[in-house]
């Protein structure tokens, strides 16, 4: 990839700064970034009618063919757009999975009934997504599943559970990963099948937090039906389809979440300078390879974006994930045992947020267990197990 910006490229810039400097104001600028992992409940209406501003303005689905609503943007200008919004610390979006996950998951692989369908409605930021992989036995091993599609006639008839499902209370649809072939194992008898949330068989658990929020729910499926021409692919095809997403999933926003980390490896710093940590020589070699190793995540997530590996997503999230989750060490230990005190009622702090949160970042999206799996089976050959 050439990191070197065309005039076209910065007059896309330009046009972006512009759009977000001109739209970005009010309730809107007044959220400052809010809503993003573990904050999902912050301002989510205002969120939501900020999803429909985005729509409005054509910023929705940059990256797909104009066919299909989108722009057709390279590499390049999305990349663009995602550091441009991040640096503006414009809202956290409320539809990461119908966008980013979902649509160029249809684009790819779905019908030309299925596009006129499903895309419009989120380029306009009008209907939300929610991903039905794990399940109680099937987390970071998604070929695990246990919940059960069956075709009777023109209707598919789901029954089973998903778990940690983002959302879920406020999605409209859910894009599901269930078992449909009777007796089959791991990766084969998959199928992904599109399912309406609002209907008398899916019952939404919300799992309540010690902090009083909760961004994730337990879905049940009893009987819960959506129509036969909703599977994305063949029947049975879904491990593919599935993998697909999670190839899309990893892509340019990448790059805009290592903005947020810049800001808030910057906010370490600034604490460590007001605390005189600095002078303590090993937290000035931890703030050191945090700068480091943050600049060397840029320069890898770019070749993944150039070099199309599935296995380079794997990598960077092995990057990242334990990265993040020092920062948040990084935090607590620069301000000492005055970190570790929290105001009641439970009120967390940016740094204390750092930490709790950050603990999940090498869970969720794939373990870094199953990340090292993935390279050392796909990359290096080395055998299962």
């Amino acid at each position: 990839m050439d990191l070197r910006p065309t005039a076209a490229d910065e007059a896309f810039r330009a046009e972006v700064r512009d759009w977000l400097g001109e739209h970005l104001r009010g309730e809107f600028a007044a959220l400052g970034g809010a809503g993003g992992p573990g904050r999902e409940h912050e301002g989510f209406e205002t969120r939501l009618a900020w999803e429909r501003e985005l729509g409005e303005g054509g910023w929705i689905g940059l990256d797909l063919p104009p066919e299909h609503g989108g722009r057709g943007a390279g590499l390049d200008r999305q990349v663009i757009w995602a550091e441009e919004y991040a640096r503006a610390e414009a809202p956290a979006r409320v539809n990461h999975m119908g966008e980013h996950l979902l649509a160029p998951t249809i684009s790819h692989f779905g019908t030309d009934a299925q596009r006129e369908r499903f895309l419009p409605p989120i380029l306009r930021g009008e209907e939300l997504w929610c991903q039905g992989y794990s399940e109680p036995g099937a987390g970071s091993d998604l070929a695990a599943v246990r919940t059960r599609a069956r075709l009777d006639g023109d209707t598919w008839r789901i029954d089973g559970q998903k778990v940690w499902t983002s959302l879920a209370m406020h999605a409209d649809w859910c894009f599901a990963v269930v078992r449909s072939e009777p007796d089959s194992e791991r990766h084969r008898g998959l199928s992904y099948l599109l399912v309406p949330m609002k209907q008398p068989g899916i019952e939404i658990r919300p799992i309540v937090q010690i902090t009083g929020t909760s961004e994730f729910s337990e879905v049940f499926f009893e009987d819960a039906t959506t129509d036969a021409a909703n599977v994305v692919g063949e029947p049975g095809d879904g491990w593919k389809v599935a993998m697909g997403t999670l190839g899309f999933e990893r892509g340019v926003a990448t790059l805009a979440q290592q903005i947020g980390f810049g800001r808030e490896l910057d906010a370490v710093i600034a604490s460590a300078r007001e605390t005189g940590a600095t002078r303590r020589p090993e937290i000035a070699a931890r703030l050191v390879d945090a700068w480091i190793e943050l600049r060397t995540m840029r320069y890898q997530a770019l070749r993944s974006l150039s070099d199309g590996q599935p296995v380079s997503a794997s990598m960077s999230k092995l990057l990242w994930g334990p990265w993040h989750r020092r920062l948040g060490e990084l935090a607590i230990d620069v301000r000492g045992a005055d970190a570790t005190v929290i105001e009641a009622p439970y009120t967390l702090d940016g740094d204390q947020a750092l930490f709790l949160y950050t603990r999940a970042d090498t869970i969720y999206a794939g373990s870094d267990e199953i990340q090292r799996n993935i390279i050392s089976e796909r990359m290096l050959g080395l055998p299962r197990g």
